[in-house]
C-alpha cells in the first residue's frame, strides 16, 4: 500500500466516526428535514467536531485524486 491509500483509509475510518458522533436531531424525521428547527447555529464542541469532519472530507477527496493522478 503507498501512503496515498494509507491515507485514504484512515481518513474515511475518521471521517464515519465524526459524522456518527454528531447527534443533530435525533429522529429519523430530522434526517428528511422535518426538525423543526429553522435555524440554529453551531457552537462549541459541535462547531469543533463540524469543522474537523470538513478536514476530514477535504484530505479524503485530495487522497483519492492524488491516487488516481500518480496511481
Amino acid at each position: 500500500m503507498n501512503i496515498f491509500q494509507t491515507v485514504l483509509v484512515s481518513s474515511a475510518v475518521i471521517m464515519v466516526v465524526l459524522v456518527l458522533i454528531q447527534t443533530r436531531g435525533a429522529s429519523l424525521g430530522a434526517g428528511f428535514g422535518g426538525s423543526g428547527e429553522l435555524y440554529t447555529q453551531r457552537r462549541g464542541v459541535e462547531k469543533n467536531l463540524f469543522s474537523i469532519t470538513i478536514v476530514a472530507a477535504t484530505v479524503f477527496v485530495g487522497s483519492i485524486v492524488m491516487s488516481i493522478l500518480l496511481g
